[in-house]
C-alpha cells in the first residue's frame, strides 16, 4: 500500500486546507491556522520532501502525483487554499478533482510562473524570467540554506515589513528540519513547468484569488489576465502586501478570507 502524506489538523467544521510554497513548510501557516480554527477544521499539509513528509519520495516530482497524493490524505471534501507553488497545486486538484473541493483560493499565485516570451500573445505570459530560476538551480547545488534565504527576500520586497515578515517566516518554518537539495530542485521544476492557464475556464466552483499588489514573483499584469482566464472567480489584491500577505497584513487577510468564505455559507 503507498504511503500516504501526514497532515495536522485543528478546529472543527468544514475542513480548509493549507498548501505552503517552495522552498518552506507548513509551519507558515501557524498564525493563520490558529485564527481560522475557531470557525473551520483547518488542515496543513507539507508537500513530499517538506517538514513531516521530508522522508516521503514522489517519482516523478510531478503536479498530477503530487495533487494525488495531498488529496489522497486529506480524504474529504474541503476548501483547499494554496499559496504561491501550493495555489498551483491547489489549482490542480480543483481541475482533477472537483468532487473533492468545496472551494478554491489562490494566494499570490500563477496559473503559470514562468515569464513566456513569444510572438503569439495568446501564448506570452508575465512571470519569473528563465534565467533567475536556472540561478537557484545553480545555488540549490553549492548551498540550499543560502538559497532559501535568498528566495524569501524575494517574497518580502516591496513589503513595507520586510524585515519583520522575513523574521517571522524564518522563525516559522526552521522549526523542522530543511528539505534535501534534490527535493527543492524537483520542486522548483514545477514552476517552471506548470501551466494550467488552458483550462482554468472549466473551474466552476468558488474561487477566490488573493494578491499582494507589491508582490516581486507574480507581475501586476497577472491577477488581471487570469480574470480574464477565470471570469466566475472573485479577487482582491492588498495594496501595500508584497508576496506573503497572510504575515504582513495577517488581520487584514483573514478578515477578507473569513467574510469570502461566510458569503458561501461553506461552514453551514
Amino acid at each position: 500500500m503507498a504511503e500516504t502524506l501526514k497532515i495536522t489538523s485543528q478546529g472543527q467544521g468544514t475542513p480548509l486546507v493549507l498548501i505552503h510554497g517552495w522552498g518552506l513548510n507548513a509551519g507558515v501557516w501557524q498564525p493563520l491556522a490558529e485564527k481560522l480554527a475557531p470557525f473551520f477544521k483547518v488542515i496543513t499539509v507539507d508537500l513530499p520532501g517538506y517538514g513531516l513528509n521530508r522522508h516521503h519520495n514522489v517519482a516523478p516530482y510531478s503536479l498530477t502525483n503530487i495533487s494525488q497524493k495531498v488529496v489522497d490524505a486529506v480524504d474529504e471534501p474541503a476548501v483547499y487554499l494554496g499559496w504561491s507553488l501550493g495555489g498551483l497545486i491547489a489549482t490542480d486538484i480543483a481541475q482533477h478533482y472537483s468532487e473533492k473541493v468545496l472551494a478554491l483560493i489562490t494566494v499570490a499565485s500563477s496559473p503559470c510562473f514562468l515569464e513566456l516570451l513569444t510572438q503569439d500573445v495568446e501564448v506570452s505570459w508575465p512571470g519569473i524570467k528563465p534565467a533567475l530560476l536556472t540561478t537557484f538551480h545553480h545555488q540549490l547545488a553549492q548551498d540550499t540554506k543560502k538559497t532559501i534565504d535568498g528566495f524569501l527576500k524575494i517574497q518580502a520586497m516591496g513589503s513595507p515589513y520586510i524585515r519583520q515578515d522575513l523574521k517571522e517566516i524564518k522563525a516559522l518554518i526552521f522549526q523542522y528540519d530543511m528539505p534535501t537539495r534534490q527535493t527543492l530542485d524537483d520542486s522548483l521544476s514545477l514552476l517552471e513547468t506548470g501551466d494550467l492557464r488552458a483550462n482554468l475556464s472549466s473551474i466552476s466552483l468558488p474561487f477566490l484569488r488573493l494578491y499582494g499588489r507589491l508582490d516581486s514573483l507574480v507581475p501586476k499584469a497577472v491577477p488581471y489576465l487570469v480574470s480574464a482566464l477565470a471570469p466566475k472567480s472573485d479577487l482582491h489584491i492588498f495594496q501595500r502586501a508584497s508576496h506573503a500577505p497572510f504575515i504582513s497584513h495577517s488581520d487584514d487577510f483573514f478578515a477578507v478570507l473569513i467574510h469570502w468564505l461566510n458569503t458561501l455559507e461553506v461552514n453551514n
